[in-house]
């Protein structure tokens, strides 16, 4: 009797969780894998695919000129973007952790360009900005300076792509101000009394205890940046002279303009390796940089 009640209330936790599991299965685990086989085919949504084993690999390796323009586009993208976005974001951090008045509305203020990441209409407001007839350059001509063409010379156009990510520095903002309210007090006290200026104390004392949670802000701002598409396909469209032409939109052109499902599908499998070699590199390097509780202790 009491194994029967178990039974049946597993299976009512079954049921609440089948969403979740349709969905994993469904939208997630079934793509994963359909795709690295289709990575492995000349498939075209249109024909019968074909197996060729690793020759999309090969060709784009060894023939897609694009690919190599697009993998360093990339490249260079997470070099902007990641750095700078945490540096902002500890910044603005370490000045919104002091408790002043009104200090809870400045917190929502400098929250609030997170809500909207990834967003298409912040992307085009992005655009109108930086034209040449924009907001921007109209500043600038106020003050005397000459227009800059922000999204028409290759070399000014991906800086401009990444101040749209390190503007969106919300999120890893907030993570900051919850571990930085960790820190114990009584530690900064200690350091005063030893005569430790605000400098050492913020590398000696207030870094080490932080840096669990600037590894993960590491990772998952370095995961989303080479995986970005909305702002370059919105904004500059790889361009001009292919200068923004990311690996997101590489795969987007392959698969959903010249339909070559498979090649985009071997795209996306090396951006997937590409992810999973910078998450390799930053575990096997935390022992030299992370301090967790029982090493702060």
């Amino acid at each position: 009797m009491k194994a029967r009640s178990l039974a049946k209330m597993n299976n009512v936790a079954y049921l609440y969780i089948l969403p979740w599991l349709i969905g994993i299965l469904g939208l997630q685990l079934y793509p994963f894998v359909v795709s690295f086989y289709y990575a492995l085919c000349n498939y075209n949504p249109l024909k019968k695919s074909v197996f060729i084993g690793i020759g999309n690999f090969i060709e784009l390796f060894t023939n897609d000129n694009e690919f190599w323009i697009s993998l360093k586009a990339t490249l260079l993208y997470v070099i902007y973007t990641v750095p700078f976005k945490l540096l902002m974001s500890l910044f603005i951090a370490v000045l919104l952790n002091r408790g002043r008045k009104g200090i809870g509305v400045l917190r929502t203020m400098y929250y609030l360009p997170s809500l909207f990441g990834g967003s298409v209409a912040v992307a085009v407001l992005w655009r109108v900005m930086f034209m040449d007839q924009g907001m921007v350059n109209g500043w600038l001509n106020f003050f005397g300076i000459p227009t800059v063409s922000f999204l028409g010379n290759p070399n000014t156009a991906l800086p401009t792509l990444s101040m749209l990510e390190v503007w969106q520095f919300g999120s890893s903002m907030v993570m900051f101000l919850a571990a930085l309210k960790q820190v114990p007090s009584t530690l900064y006290e200690a350091a005063r009394i030893d005569g430790a200026g605000s400098a050492k104390r913020f590398f000696r004392i207030t870094m080490p205890y932080i840096s669990p949670i600037l590894f993960f802000c590491i990772i998952m701002q370095t995961i989303n940046a080479i995986q970005n598409f909305t702002s370059v396909f919105v904004i500059t469209r790889g361009g001009p002279l292919k200068s923004t032409y990311m690996l997101g939109l590489k795969l987007y052109n392959d698969g959903f303009v010249y339909w070559k499902m498979g090649y985009a599908s071997a795209t996306s499998w090396i951006i997937f390796f590409l992810i999973g070699l910078f998450t390799l590199a930053l575990f096997t390097s935390q022992k030299y940089w992370v301090f967790y509780s029982d090493d702060n202790s």
